[in-house]
């Protein structure tokens, strides 16, 4: 799944992106604990470990 993808599907649950430096932006939602850390380019691929580990900070099942 690419970066693009991802931060599609966050924004799409209420997820807003709060702060941004050089490829990592960091989401927060405004009810939901915590927050979702992004690196790469919006063409990259994500590795499944680290989709895995988006997925468990935004509290989605993978």
């Amino acid at each position: 799944m690419k970066v693009r993808e991802v931060i599609k599907r966050l924004e799409a649950d209420g997820w807003q992106m709060v702060h941004t430096r050089g490829g990592h932006r960091q989401f927060k939602h405004p009810e939901k604990p915590g927050r979702v850390t992004i690196a790469g380019k919006p063409s990259d691929d994500l590795a499944p470990g680290t989709l895995n580990s988006i997925f468990k900070q935004a509290g989605w099942k993978p």
